[in-house]
């Protein structure tokens, strides 16, 4: 029985020799003929090529079903033939229906979730710069950081007066490893910080926050905070999870910040809610359509943060990617419980 790598076609060409670079977000084992296994790995890493972890690994080709003839004989001699390589690397496309750059929510809606392969992400990867993230904008906002750059660009002396981020009520929506890590950085900052989470039944005090709240009071929650940090995964139940009501239960000095899914806020709820004041602000990384269409009224809106969904990525994001798939990889050749599971029942 063999095992094999399947790595994007994106590493194609010199810059990445194949026994050195591969990727993971999305670790996949498809149960081929005769025995054979196949890991689809996705998101670029190093991983290194020494050690009894990987003693008994084949490294082989790529998820798309075009294999640049510069590997062919690499694949060939891989596998025992050009063309069960060929055939290899096609059957890994069409059985994992495309992995590269996939979140966990696309491969719920797929119906991935409900199969019987496992299914792992790199949750946790994110927490520490879309924390760093959340708290940049939530400060930008304190000190009129638009304005003044705006100013700048204009060539005037504006002076106004900022405000203070200390003693502001942040409300998190999900607390998971990011919404932690933002509630942390949030009282680091003299906030105080609510939260909701779904498994939580009545409010209690939390470790990390001042508040803990069930999802049915997130009403209370939207009404307490001056800011309001989405952060939740995209589910059935949370797609549009904040639409008209919602924005009409913030308070009007209260600023918006999505860094979950575009479609956990209804963005054209979002833009009537800008134009017509019930809320002040909102800081957006991740939009329903993306790229944002250039026709989007976001753009040109002056109480509006926004970036091309850029607030998980570091420098060393591939340093722990590798980190998380290797430790994960070490688990499965041990028959161990590998580590951030998929569950179908809840979606991610």
């Amino acid at each position: 029985m063999h095992r094999f790598f399947v790595v994007p076609e994106a590493l194609a060409g010199d810059r990445f020799p194949l026994p050195v670079k591969i990727a993971h977000q999305v670790t996949r084992v498809l149960r081929l003929r005769d025995g054979d296994e196949v890991l689809l790995l996705d998101l670029w890493g190093r991983l290194p090529t020494a050690g009894s972890v990987f003693a008994d690994i084949t490294w082989v080709g790529f998820t798309g079903a075009q294999v640049p003839d510069e590997h062919r004989e690499v694949f060939a001699a891989a596998v025992g033939g050009r063309d069960a390589a060929i055939a290899l690397v096609q059957e890994a496309a069409r059985q994992g229906r495309e992995l590269r750059g996939w979140e966990v929510d696309r491969a719920a809606r797929s119906g991935l979730l409900k199969s019987d392969f496992m299914l792992t992400s790199a949750s946790g990867l994110h927490a520490t710069p879309i924390g760093e993230y959340v708290l940049c904008v939530m400060l930008m906002f304190c000190k009129g950081a638009p304005r003044f750059v705006r100013a700048q660009e204009r060539r005037e002396w504006l002076r106004f007066m900022p405000q203070e981020l200390y003693g502001k009520t942040v409300g998190v929506v999900g607390l998971g490893h990011i919404g932690a890590e933002v509630a942390r950085l949030a009282k680091a900052f003299g906030c105080r910080v609510l939260a909701t989470r779904r498994s939580v039944t009545s409010r209690t005090k939390g470790e990390l926050v001042d508040e803990l709240l069930p999802p049915p009071e997130l009403p209370a929650l939207l009404a307490e905070s001056d800011f309001v940090v989405l952060a939740v995964p995209l589910t059935p139940d949370t797609r549009h999870l904040i639409g008209e009501a919602e924005l009409r239960a913030m308070r009007p000095t209260g600023v918006l910040i999505n860094i979950a899914r575009g479609a956990v806020l209804d963005e054209a709820a979002l833009v009537r809610a800008l134009k017509e004041g019930w809320i002040a602000g909102a800081g957006l990384d991740v939009f329903e359509q993306e790229p944002l269409p250039p026709e989007s009224e976001l753009w040109d809106m002056e109480n509006v943060i926004l970036s091309p969904h850029i607030s998980g990525g570091t420098e060393i994001y591939n340093q722990r990617a590798v980190g998380i798939f290797c430790e994960n990889l070490r688990r499965y050749l041990a028959g161990e419980r590998l580590m951030n599971l998929a569950d179908p029942s809840r979606g991610y």
